[in-house]
């Protein structure tokens, strides 16, 4: 395999020196975020299934320091102590991201810390946990989920002075719905007479996991597409977003996640966005050569988007009124990933569980 230093191209050093278009690692793991920093990375994103994954990855550090953490808070449960460790893993990673942060004043260099996916219907739940996370570490932002109710609760953390990065977010509606709302945030905290800040807003779109909704709903329904066709799904929601967002002037970023094809980079180069894929992504397209040309602003394949048109589902995560508020929690894609975080929580407390009470 070609190793990073054999690149002649370096796509994402090259994109970064031409363009607005910045780089953050889909993972907090220290490790792996040091050598995504050396490929240009000025910001990185954790959720529950990332910390699974990090602390289950460094059994060598993260068994003593759970027991540790065990003996140290001797009244709490897995769940608290998972927690913790979840909040220290942020912070390690804040520190690495720190010298962006100060170098951008503050819109990159920041660590994305995910709220608890079990407070997902409590607002009030949601707000203050997003204030007690942005108190970590002064380049945290605090990823909220994209629902009718955590929109609400988005546009309070964000008057209370939380950055924010919507979460569980997949289509048009909801990231208009949410920039919509960290614009309003803004509006309050000024007749409020509150500071002004960089608050490095960003709204995500999880492109590939649009993409495997409509993969998996297409087959339930028994439609078949040109080869090729639902891989663009994502890609036209983001770059329907991102022309949205200007058009309206939004002061929040546009945020490219969960990765299933290099388009979800290469096609929205140029723009003044943020593209967060998995380091093994960063490392293909790096070892790849994948250009770094301005694409954000040419269209998708008329072909293409006609036919993903043709599809109702399609449709209501493209069109801006395509989904109400209310129905953002049950769109397809939303009740998967939810429960995707869900069950990392669970598994992070069998984790715990069994380093702190390891069976006889």
């Amino acid at each position: 395999m070609t190793s990073l230093t054999d690149s002649p191209v370096r796509p994402f050093a090259r994109a970064a020196e031409r363009f607005p278009t910045v780089l953050w690692n889909d993972s907090a793991d220290p490790a792996e975020l040091r050598r995504s920093i050396e490929l240009g990375a000025v910001g990185a994103t954790c959720n529950p299934v990332i910390a699974l994954t990090a602390i289950r990855n460094d059994p060598a550090y993260w068994t003593p320091r759970l027991q540790a953490l065990a003996v140290e808070h001797p009244t709490w449960g897995e769940s608290e102590l998972g927690w913790e460790a979840v909040k220290e893993l942020s912070v390690e990673a804040a520190k690495l991201l720190k010298p962006a942060f100060d170098e951008s004043g503050g819109r990159d260099g920041r660590l994305s810390i995910q709220t608890d996916p079990r407070l997902h219907r409590d607002a009030e739940a949601l707000v203050a946990q997003a204030v007690q996370f942005s108190k970590l570490a002064e380049n945290i932002i605090v990823k909220i989920p994209a629902t009718d109710t955590g929109i609400h609760a988005m546009e309070e953390a964000a008057f209370q002075g939380v950055s924010i990065n919507a979460t569980l977010s997949f289509t048009v509606p909801q990231a208009v719905a949410v920039g919509a709302a960290l614009e309003h945030a803004l509006e309050r905290r000024r007749e409020a007479g509150r500071p002004d800040q960089e608050f490095g807003h960003v709204v995500t779109i999880m492109g590939g996991r649009l993409d495997d909704w409509l993969k998996t709903w297409t087959a339930k329904n028994r439609i078949l597409t040109a080869p090729g066709t639902l891989d663009w799904a994502g890609v036209a929601a983001l770059k329907k977003a991102y022309a949205i967002f200007r058009e309206r002037g939004f002061r929040s970023r546009i945020l490219s996640a969960a990765f299933r094809n290099h388009l979800q980079w290469s096609e929205l180069v140029g723009g003044d966005l943020v593209v967060s894929p998995p380091f093994d992504w960063q490392h293909r397209i790096d070892a790849n050569g994948i250009p770094a040309r301005d694409r954000i602003a040419e269209p998708v394949p008329t072909a293409v988007l006609d036919e993903l048109h043709s599809l109702s589902e399609f449709r209501r995560a493209y069109d801006v009124d395509g989904l109400r508020a209310g129905e953002f929690a049950d769109f397809g894609a939303a009740r998967n990933t939810l429960r995707q975080f869900l069950d990392a929580d669970a598994q992070l407390d069998a984790l715990v569980r069994d380093v702190i009470v390891p069976p006889a």
